[in-house]
């Protein structure tokens, strides 16, 4: 099924609910330190991320999503553990991998690997893809005599010609860079893979493609995946599951299918407001929501909800009170006290 196919179809069924989770994240907060200590003045905290708790299971895709400044890409870091929590647990087949040293890492990170926006800041431009997809066989420590068979299969995998394998990154189009990038973490056979906004400087056709081919990969090795985006239209043709966060804060959380026919938290309405809707006229309450102002600054949140100073249901308690994350009976949960 292309894009387009899969937003005419609407959002897929869940797939990895029923299996065990191979990664929970509990109460996860991130804060930076920045600025101060000068003449007196007190350090400046800004708040990334503040008690996210979710949970994946394998084969299953759960999506973050939010405005730039919302934490998605933080989450995704310390996950990955490129940055250690501030509090929290990120339990990795039930281990906590948040407390753990960088030694102990190493098998870890053969588990769980990032796939980043931008490949050209992770592909060496000096390497061929034979040393670009043997560099993480090395790391990890596989057989030598492996590595030519291993870097012939993760190709066909990610559908390079096998042709390809001497050339240079500076060779290659956009999408063929970012399918040799996802080749790199696919390498040593992990888990668990974060796609940080890994479509979102591709044109359409291409997005369409390595959507695509996620799926596909996905299906075919039952690995897991977090899945990073601001782009609800890519969101929903790839996630089973979806937690919105604004300015750190989970606000709204559940299967990808109820997000988007039923969202209940009022930024989540917002979001899928803007996506672009397949159809001849736009029925009746289909018009987009225009939020009014910025997302405020993370070092100095409002009180009660976060979300507040930018909603059109906000009253006293949403300033006085901030709310609490409850579901409706099964997996679908939102944090607002005027949910729809």
């Amino acid at each position: 099924m292309n894009q387009v196919d899969a937003l005419k179809s609407g959002p897929q069924e869940t797939k990895g609910q029923a299996g065990r989770e191979i990664l929970r994240v509990e109460g996860l907060t991130k804060h930076f330190p920045v600025g101060g200590g000068l003449l007196g003045r007190a350090k400046v905290v800004v708040q990334a991320v503040d008690n996210v708790s979710f949970a994946v299971s394998p084969q299953e895709t759960v999506a973050i999503v939010g405005e730039s400044g919302s934490g998605k890409t933080t989450v995704g870091r310390v996950v990955a553990r490129l940055l250690p929590p501030t509090c929290g647990k990120v339990l990795f087949q039930g281990e906590d991998i948040a407390s753990r040293s960088e030694r102990e890492l190493r098998d870890i990170r053969q588990r769980i690997q990032i796939v980043f926006q931008n490949p050209n800041a992770s592909l060496n431009p000096r390497m061929t893809v034979r040393q670009l997809l043997s560099e993480p066989l090395v790391v990890h420590n596989w057989p030598k005599r492996n590595h030519e068979k291993r870097v012939l299969k993760i190709l066909d995998t990610v559908g390079l010609p096998v042709a390809y394998v001497d050339r240079y990154p500076h060779e290659f189009s956009g999408g063929q860079k970012q399918r040799i990038a996802i080749g790199r973490a696919l390498a040593v056979g992990p888990q668990l893979v974060v796609f940080d906004e890994p479509v979102s400087a591709l044109d359409v056709s291409i997005q369409a493609q390595i959507i695509q081919l996620l799926d596909k990969i996905q299906k075919d090795t039952g690995m897991a995946s977090i899945f990073i985006s601001h782009d609800l239209s890519v969101v929903r043709a790839i996630s089973d599951s979806v937690v919105v966060l604004y300015l750190g804060k989970v606000m709204e959380s559940g299967p990808c299918r109820e997000i988007f026919t039923s969202p209940r938290h009022p930024y989540t309405q917002a979001l899928i407001s803007a996506v672009p809707k397949i159809q001849a006229r736009p029925a009746e309450g289909d018009s987009r929501i225009m939020l009014k102002g910025d997302i405020p600054n993370p070092s100095d949140p409002p009180s009660g909800c976060r979300f507040r100073t930018r909603c059109w249901k906000a009253k006293d308690i949403c300033a006085a009170k901030a709310p609490e994350l409850t579901g409706n009976g099964g997996r679908h949960a939102v944090a607002c006290h005027f949910p729809d």
